[in-house]
């Protein structure tokens, strides 16, 4: 499950975070991320997944 998390999140890293954690608060700042350039979201989501 976890590589359909990251191909998600290489596409739309705002997915690949909401199919981690659902809709708190990460997938809002990861939002907020992709908005101000979608490197920062990127990171942010590949951390998200590695993480958990």
């Amino acid at each position: 499950m976890d590589l359909i998390r990251l191909l998600a999140a290489i596409f739309m890293p705002p997915l690949g975070v909401f199919l981690q954690v659902g809709l708190g608060g990460h997938f809002w700042l990861n939002i907020l991320l992709t908005l101000l350039g979608y490197v920062p979201g990127l990171i942010h989501a590949v951390w998200i997944i590695a993480k958990k």
